[in-house]
């Protein structure tokens, strides 16, 4: 599967505000507006995974100081992010590092199409901002027990392990192994509902995301460059 328009999870949409409180758009708003205010070096983008890190003290302790924007909204699929990022998200701003999270609400979709989305997403990032580096996080196991939802997430990750390499600046992190026990249960404490990440779910990603991030802020031009060869 290729990230073309062949692909449904790879065609950018806005949300329907099907509730009526225009809230999608309004937060996509702010978003846009914070790219014309701030001056980030690193730009979370993706869906609740994404957005309900900054309420959790390893946001503040490890994130806000790279000067980070967080742009996650919840329920995002792919196309959404797409559509976003299409719509004015990505306008004067240059990071240095991009994190995508983004492809377990994709439901509609199968495992290669959602992969394929993912794909489009950095591949666009990727034109529009060729400074940048971008960290794909893998998507994590859902449910207290093994379910055909942790099978397509870990399928959605094997494509990505397969297709990212050929982006030069992007790179996969996957740390789904952390979550799941020897008898196959993910427990609370870690996913509150067995989807969404507690405060110790959310260290046992900060840590080596953090690690990554330091070391390529940390590159010279130079090496940045060379890296990107």
């Amino acid at each position: 599967m290729s990230a073309d328009d062949t692909n449904p999870a790879a065609l950018a949409k806005p949300v329907a505000d099907v509730q009526g409180d225009a809230r999608w758009i309004s937060q996509h708003t702010r978003f846009v507006q914070e790219c014309k205010d701030g001056e980030p070096e690193v730009l979370f983008i993706g869906d609740s995974m994404v957005q309900l890190m900054q309420q959790y003290e390893v946001w503040r302790e490890l994130f806000s100081p790279l000067h980070a924007l967080n742009f996650g909204i919840g329920g995002d699929t792919t196309c959404n992010v797409l559509w976003r990022l299409q719509n004015g998200e990505l306008e004067n701003i240059r990071p240095k590092v991009v994190v995508l999270w983004v492809g377990t609400n994709n439901h509609e979709h199968t495992a290669e199409q959602v992969a394929g989305g993912i794909l489009a997403i950095a591949e666009l990032l990727t034109s529009t901002l060729p400074k940048a580096k971008v960290i794909v996080l893998g998507l994590l196991p859902r449910g207290e027990r093994p379910n055909p939802l942790r099978e397509k997430n870990a399928a959605v990750n094997n494509f990505l392990r397969s297709w990212l390499p050929r982006l030069s600046q992007t790179q996969l992190l996957d740390v789904s192994g952390e979550f799941v026990h020897s008898d196959g249960t993910i427990s609370p404490q870690d996913m509150f509902d067995f989807l969404h990440l507690t405060s110790s779910g959310y260290r046992a990603i900060a840590k080596p995301l953090s690690d990554l991030l330091l070391q390529i802020l940390e590159e010279t031009p130079e090496e940045r460059r060379a890296s990107l060869v």
